[in-house]
């Protein structure tokens, strides 16, 4: 009895954060959550290819979050990578089914293209979508091979770099760094995800990647970050920077901003990385199955359990609920035109 009421107690609090007592109408919808997802299967779509930064954190929340959801459906976990992750999304806003058992993970990114980024790719409305949350924030690095010839971000506004990228903010940040900062940065596109970019780099056929974020490069390039490396860190892309990378000296790029236009302009693209790890349902789903998973999404990111889990990963756990997603995705859409024109055309000249 005790386990049926504090189950009926989580789920009440997800629908209605502000009551106090318990109605008949929200134990029935309690109940109905339970009865609706028990024996159910949950999938997962991460937009992007296995074993980068995206497919971590994706599968760690799958591993997690259905303890967390009313009658524990079983999550399964799958890859729909292409398009910077636009692929999945436009998959779960079209395609799948819309009744609360389909989750999109996928970048930061597919929340943006359709205000600054390649807005072909975009065959959905963002602010339509049902969001669950983030995962984390991240601080964006550069890392390039100790053998090119720019070996300080001073250098590459000189020296050509030659950078390999995936899409998302792979290509959007390095852009960025071209088109409102003048870096010399020649750009090769089309791989197929991170790490790929990262093999190609250990290969020697690109000399750096941009655009990646730190926690997630550690993750799965620890040793890039020791002294002995062939790789180390050029330049932070972020609003904030990483203490270590700030200890190590690595400089940010937003002080490289030669008029306060440009700062603004590199803040805007900039502002996504505090919600690099978006999950997201479609506009049509059920309010209240969306409210239990955006609860259970908070409350798995909060479980120790989890959060072990993932310090053993290396990876970096910084929730955002998806109140507060939405609230600061409609901020940045309503951003004044000119700001957003400039960004927009710096992110798509290549």
């Amino acid at each position: 009895m005790r386990s049926k009421r504090q189950f009926i107690s989580r789920c009440v609090a997800a629908l209605a954060p502000t009551a106090c007592f318990l109605t008949p109408q929200s134990v029935a919808i309690a109940q109905d959550l339970g009865n609706f997802y028990a024996g159910r299967t949950i999938s997962l779509v991460i937009g992007s290819a296995p074993g980068g930064g995206y497919d971590f954190y994706g599968r760690l929340v799958a591993r997690h979050i259905s303890n967390h959801i009313p009658g524990r459906p079983h999550v399964t976990p799958s890859n729909m990578p292409g398009a910077g992750g636009n692929t999945a999304v436009a998959h779960i806003y079209a395609l799948a089914p819309k009744d609360g058992t389909v989750i999109a993970a996928s970048s930061s990114g597919s929340l943006l293209d359709a205000l600054i980024g390649d807005r072909s790719l975009v065959r959905y409305e963002p602010l339509r979508l049902n969001l669950i949350g983030s995962a984390n924030s991240e601080v964006a690095v550069c890392v390039v091979r100790k053998d090119a010839q720019a070996q300080s971000f001073q250098d590459a506004f000189s020296k050509e770099l030659v950078i390999g990228a995936s899409g998302g903010t792979t290509r959007d940040l390095p852009l960025a760094l071209i088109n409102i900062l003048g870096a010399r940065i020649k750009l090769v596109a089309g791989y197929a995800g991170s790490r790929d970019v990262m093999l190609a780099m250990e290969k020697g056929e690109v000399q750096g990647l941009c655009g990646i974020g730190y926690q997630a490069t550690i993750t799965q390039r620890p040793h890039w970050f020791k002294p002995e490396s062939p790789m180390h860190a050029l330049v932070q892309e972020t609003l904030r920077g990483e203490p270590e990378l700030d200890r190590q000296g690595v400089p940010k790029a937003l002080d490289f901003a030669k008029t306060p236009e440009d700062r603004q302009a590199l803040e805007l693209v900039y502002a996504q990385l505090l919600f690099t790890r978006p999950f997201m349902m479609a506009p049509e789903a059920p309010r209240e199955r969306v409210q239990a998973v955006r609860a259970a999404f908070m409350d798995a990111l909060r479980d120790p359990a989890l959060i072990a889990e993932a310090q053993k990963l290396n990876l970096s756990v910084d929730p955002m609920s998806g109140d507060e997603l939405e609230t600061r995705l409609k901020a940045l859409y309503a951003l004044p035109q000119t700001t957003i024109e400039r960004v927009r055309k710096a992110i798509q000249t290549q």
